[in-house]
């Protein structure tokens, strides 16, 4: 039987709005249990200076560059992981064997083999006296793959999980709209070489766009529910010309980061208009890489189930929808899961997964070249 571990993952994604962490009881393969999932926020001056300092790395020279600032940055992030993980320890009345500690993403270029996550693994394996794992994405990079997205294994445990329960038909699609949007195509734990046949890839922008937006034309972080989009109007014409330009993701070859995209085609719009039309972008995006993913799969069964942020935009959602007659996209919290934290419960997983040497990445999920592990282990107390 394979040992059970208890594993706290941590996660602070592109939106920047703080950490969830989430502890998990699991044996890293096809066995999860959930003990907690709590949220810490982040206040907004340092929401502030992690913005400042995305913002100038543009290259790998700006790490070199503003090494000192981002040193700085760096500690004041792990403390405050520091004290998210303090108090879920005192909430959920639990010890932890690991930490998966992911951090937070300044620079993400596969194709330079660099990638930087804000997070000092030692000072928080110092500060916790629990090992921590982090840098998860490194290995990948370095064997051929893209770094992203890493979830998928975790994706296709919980599927197979609400499958036991549902007993849906796979394959069983998981949309998780973050900052990027990627897909995991999941498979049934009868099917032999399970890891190789998983699918997953980024699929185009999610949050980012209409975030970005929110904060430099109002004084709104995001668009609750899409809100301000559905007050205003599409401006087609604008569009259309950005789809037309849109070239990075032909392929659905490789990971993508939120620096390459941008907002400028919407400059000149009001607020509202301008919501509308990159919200429309952002789920025309989503919706030819789900229409991938679905000829791919050739299958008209299907499941599809959303999670992350993303899923509370019903205007973005409605949108997504609007592109399919077939699909029926429906919020993975309607069968009794928090979509909000399966990133934190992936982290989590995949410290496991990790620290038992198991593989993190498959040639499907990343484009590496094998399957492998990742991370990096540190015991420093």
């Amino acid at each position: 039987m394979d040992k059970f571990y208890t594993a706290m993952g941590l996660m602070s994604g592109t939106s920047l709005d703080g950490v969830d962490v989430s502890i998990i009881k699991s044996d890293g393969n096809k066995e999860f249990s959930i003990i907690i999932d709590e949220y810490f926020q982040y206040d907004e001056e340092l929401t502030k200076k992690i913005l400042k300092i995305r913002d100038k790395i543009l290259n790998p020279d700006d790490l070199i560059k503003y090494q000192v600032e981002i040193k700085d940055l760096e500690r004041e992030i792990t403390l405050f992981h520091y004290k998210a993980v303090n108090k879920s320890l005192e909430l959920s009345k639990s010890d932890v064997d690991l930490i998966g500690f992911h951090g937070q993403t300044i620079f993400h270029a596969p194709e330079k083999k660099i990638t930087k996550q804000l997070g000092d693994g030692l000072l928080l394996s110092q500060l916790t006296k629990k090992k921590v794992i982090y840098n998860f994405r490194q290995n990948d990079l370095e064997n051929g793959g893209q770094g992203a997205p890493l979830a998928p294994i975790f994706h296709n445990a919980l599927a197979n999980k609400l499958n036991k329960k549902f007993n849906w038909d796979f394959p069983i699609n998981i949309l998780n709209i973050g900052g990027i949007s990627n897909v995991t195509s999941t498979i049934e734990y009868n099917n032999l070489d399970l890891e190789e046949k998983i699918f997953a890839c980024d699929i185009g922008p999610g949050n980012c766009l209409i975030d970005e937006w929110m904060r430099k034309n109002s004084k709104k972080g995001y668009d609750k529910e899409g809100l301000v989009a559905r007050s205003g109007k599409i401006d087609k014409l604008i569009l259309n010309q950005a789809l037309d330009n849109f070239t990075e993701q032909s392929n659905f070859e490789r990971s993508l980061d939120i620096k390459d995209f941008d907002i400028f085609f919407a400059k000149g719009l009001s607020l509202e208009d301008g919501a509308a039309t990159i919200t429309d972008f952002t789920a025309k995006l989503i919706s030819n890489g789900m229409n991938f993913i679905h000829n791919k799969n050739n299958s008209h069964k299907s499941k599809w189930l959303v999670c992350g942020g993303g899923r509370k935009n019903r205007y973005l959602l409605d949108s997504i929808k609007n592109n399919f007659n077939n699909i029926n996209l429906n919020s993975i919290d309607q069968y009794e899961i928090d979509g909000d934290f399966i990133e934190s419960q992936a982290f989590a997983f995949l410290a496991i997964r990790s620290f038992k040497g198991m593989p993190l990445s498959f040639p499907n999920t990343t484009r590496c070249e094998k399957k492998i592990t990742g991370g990096v282990l540190v015991e420093n107390f």
